[in-house]
C-alpha cells in the first residue's frame, strides 16, 4: 500500500507530525531524547518494516530510527516503486546509511506488497497508508507476529474499526505490542495537564472544545495515463474511502484530546454540522472543507469538535476544557500557554517539565516495551478516538442527531471491495438531509 505525497508542496498542511524536511534536521543530531538501549550489536537489532513510503511513512522511520540506536529500516512496501526510492534516498541522506538495510529483495511493489514484507523477518511493522487501508493492514500484521505502530486513524467506517478493534484485541492476547499515531498522548506536557483533570484537579468536567483550523491540502492534476484508482491514490485525502475526511483524518487528533479530557468515557450521541464551502476540482474528491461536532455524554457534559481546511482563514489547533474547579487551556505548539486556572483560590498550575519530541517519544515507548517483554496497546483509547471522528462525520453528513448504539450498527463499507488498478464508482458529495444513515 502506500501514502503518495502525504505532504506536497504547497499543501497548507500546517505543522505536520509526518514533514520528512523537518524530521531530517532531526536525525542530524541524533538522539534528541534519552535511548532505550545503548548497544548496536547485529543480533541484537530491531528490524523495522514500512508499509507506505510517501512524507508520513518516511517521516516515521526517522522518528523510529531517531527513537532507538538498535534500530534498523529493513523492508518498505508501496504501491509505486518511486516512492520506496525516494524513502530511501532520503533517510540514507539524513541518517547513517548503516542503519538503513532495505536490499532490493526487500523492496516490495503492488497490493500484494503487504503480504511480502510481512513474510519477512521484521520485528516492527510501521503502518503508514491512507487510513482506508489501516483494518486489514492491521489484521495481517498481527496474524504474522509482527509488533506494530499503526499511524492514526485506523479506520474510516466503522465496519472497518471493528476489524482493527479485534486486531488490536488480538495483538493483546498475542503479547504483541501496538503503539498509536495518536501522538499527543505521548507529548509530556499533556500527559501532565490531561493526567491531572483525570485525577480530579478541575473536579466533574462539564465542557471541552478544540479545534483544528487549517489550509487546504494540495492536489495533483490528473494525468491522461492515470485510471481512476491512480488519480483517487495520488489525492487520497480528498476521497472519503481511502481518508475518512478532514474530520476523521486529520481532526481525530483533537477528537482523541476531547476523548482524553473525559477520561475514555463514551458519549452517548452526537449532533454535527459541516459541509463544503470551498471544495472544487475533481482531485477535492467528495469531503467536506469544515465540521463542527458536540458529543454529548449520559451526564449531560458536552465536548465540541470545530475543524476546517480552508484557504485565508485564520488558523488555530488548541484545546479548552471546564470543569466545576476552573478551567483548563492547552496550547501543544506552545507548551508555556498550557495551564489550569482554579476557582478555588489555588494558584495557576502551569507545565515547567520538558519536552522532549512526542514523535520520537511515541517509538521510543514502543520499542522499549518491546525490549522490556512488556508489550502496551493503545487498542482502546485509540478506537474509541477513531470511532467518535466517524461518528461525527456521519452524523453531519446525514444531518441526523447519532446516538453511540446508531453508530455501531453502521454496515457502510467506504471503498471498492476488490484493490485493483482501474475504474472506480462514481464519487458523490454527501447532503445533510438526503444522505442516509447506513
Amino acid at each position: 500500500m502506500n501514502d503518495p505525497n502525504s505532504t506536497p508542496a504547497g499543501a497548507g498542511r500546517g505543522v505536520d507530525r509526518r514533514d520528512f524536511v523537518r524530521t531530517a534536521a532531526v536525525l542530524g543530531t541524533l538522539p534528541l531524547v534519552a535511548p532505550v538501549w545503548g548497544s548496536t550489536r547485529a543480533d541484537d537489532r530491531l528490524k523495522v518494516g514500512l508499509i507506505g513510503c510517501g512524507g508520513r511513512g518516511t517521516g516515521a522511520a526517522a522518528n523510529a530510527m531517531a527513537a532507538d540506536p538498535g534500530v534498523v529500516i529493513w523492508a518498505m512496501a508501496d504501491l509505486f516503486p518511486e516512492r520506496i526510492e525516494r524513502s530511501v534516498n532520503q533517510l540514507v541522506e539524513n541518517a547513517d546509511e548503516t542503519r538503513v538495510l532495505v536490499a532490493p529483495e526487500r523492496r516490495f511493489v503492488g497490493f500484494d506488497a503487504v503480504d511480502q514484507l510481512l513474510a519477512t523477518d521484521i520485528d516492527v511493522v510501521i503502518l503508514a497508508t491512507p487510513p482506508g487501508f489501516r483494518p486489514l493492514q492491521l489484521e495481517k500484521a498481527v496474524a504474522a507476529g509482527k509488533h506494530v505502530f499503526t499511524e492514526k486513524p485506523m479506520a474510516v467506517d466503522v465496519p472497518g474499526a471493528k476489524r482493527a478493534m479485534a486486531a488490536a484485541k488480538a495483538a493483546k492476547e498475542k503479547n504483541l505490542a501496538m503503539v498509536s499515531g495518536f501522538c499527543w498522548r505521548y507529548s509530556k506536557p499533556e500527559q501532565a495537564i490531561y493526567g491531572r483533570i483525570n485525577d480530579g484537579d478541575l473536579g466533574d468536567i462539564y465542557a471541552g472544545h478544540s479545534t483544528y483550523h487549517s489550509g487546504p491540502l494540495g492536489t495533483q492534476a490528473r494525468k491522461a495515463d492515470w485510471s481512476d484508482m491512480e488519480f483517487q491514490l495520488k489525492n487520497w485525502w480528498h476521497f472519503n474511502w481511502l481518508a475518512g475526511d478532514i474530520i476523521v483524518e486529520q481532526a481525530c487528533h483533537s477528537v482523541d484530546k476531547l476523548n482524553w479530557a473525559k477520561n475514555n468515557e463514551t458519549p452517548v450521541k452526537c449532533v454535527s454540522i459541516g459541509g463544503r464551502g470551498n471544495r472544487e476540482g475533481d482531485e477535492r474528491g467528495d469531503v467536506y472543507d469544515h465540521f463542527t461536532a458536540i458529543y454529548e455524554y449520559a451526564d449531560g457534559s458536552r465536548n465540541i469538535l470545530t475543524c476546517r481546511q480552508q484557504a485565508n482563514c485564520s488558523n488555530d489547533n488548541t484545546d479548552w476544557v471546564a470543569g466545576s474547579k476552573g478551567l483548563g487551556f492547552i496550547n501543544g505548539w506552545a507548551p508555556s500557554r498550557t495551564r489550569l486556572e482554579y476557582n478555588d483560590g489555588r494558584p495557576t498550575w502551569s507545565y515547567k517539565g520538558p519536552t522532549p519530541n512526542m514523535y520520537e517519544v511515541e517509538h521510543q515507548h514502543l520499542f522499549q516495551a518491546i525490549r522490556d517483554g512488556n508489550p502496551v496497546n493503545d487498542g482502546d483509547f485509540m478506537m474509541q478516538s477513531t470511532l467518535m471522528s466517524i461518528m461525527g462525520r456521519d452524523a453531519a453528513y446525514t444531518g441526523q442527531t447519532l446516538t453511540w448504539e446508531d453508530l455501531m450498527k453502521s454496515e457502510q463499507v467506504l471503498g471498492p471491495s476488490n484493490l485493483e488498478w482501474g475504474p472506480l464508482p462514481e464519487v458523490v458529495v454527501p447532503v445533510p438531509g438526503r444522505t442516509r444513515f447506513a
